[in-house]
């Protein structure tokens, strides 16, 4: 049921910080499939200008909510009406909430009384009472680290002149997130759960981008994971130097 419910990811862009969505995405992914991407927050001013960047990368919507009153957050207001208008009409299986502060503690006590699933990210400073109104909630100090090609999203010019060595760095991060995303307690990941991390992280991976026809023998081409054939099918691992 999980591989196949449908979630809405809706992220207070005021809360919570714009260089770990590739990690929370990867970490969503896990439980589910996101229908509906959006960001709130009053994207007039500065303070959202790392979302303004990577929301095209990620096809993100972003939700527009002037504050009219100063020290007051009207970024929460706006999420949960729009929860709710989704809980009713959107068709969706659960919603994910991205934040660390409390005013959503009775939004996911809500979504939990309409026999939905509610997860939530946030800093380990989240007040448990939103803590535990989630079926699940993911710290994000708990994601994988953030690397330095993650905190500057590439500019088109940075692109279009990409080398291979930065073309296979790319590959190897997204391969890395992906894994991170789906690998079991015994270290190891079935091959189909890997493609399908890899998908929602990338609609537009594609093995043959990288001169290979299938996933399989991509990864077994990889310097950095080692591969298992099994009765379910096939698994892979990282090897003890995979994230050198």
């Amino acid at each position: 049921m999980a591989a196949n419910r449908r979630l809405a990811l809706m992220i207070d862009g005021d809360n919570a910080e714009a260089k770990l969505l590739p990690q929370v995405l990867a970490e969503v992914s896990r439980y589910g499939i996101m229908t509906i991407r959006r960001v709130y927050g009053d994207w007039t001013t500065t303070q959202l200008k790392g979302w303004k960047e990577i929301l095209h990368t990620y096809a993100l919507k972003p939700e527009q909510q002037f504050s009219y009153t100063t020290g007051k957050n009207s970024t929460d207001s706006a999420l949960i009406i729009d929860a709710m208008d989704i809980i009713y009409t959107a068709g969706v299986d659960g919603i994910c909430i991205v934040s660390s502060d409390s005013d959503y503690t009775r939004l996911a006590t809500r979504i939990r009384e309409k026999n939905l699933f509610v997860m939530g990210i946030g800093r380990k400073l989240t007040p448990r009472s939103f803590v535990n109104a989630c079926d699940i909630f993911v710290y994000t100090e708990n994601l994988p680290p953030v690397t330095e090609d993650e905190e500057t999203p590439p500019s088109k010019s940075k692109s279009k002149s990409k080398t291979g060595d930065g073309k296979q760095r790319s590959l190897k991060q997204l391969f890395l997130t992906a894994f991170d995303s789906v690998v079991q307690e015994d270290g190891w990941a079935h091959l189909g759960g890997l493609g399908s991390s890899l998908r929602q992280l990338d609609p537009g991976f594609d093995p043959r981008t990288y001169g290979h026809k299938l996933l399989s023998q991509l990864v077994e081409a990889t310097p950095y994971f080692e591969t298992r054939k099994q009765s379910k099918g096939i698994y892979v691992r990282l090897k003890q130097n995979g994230k050198s």
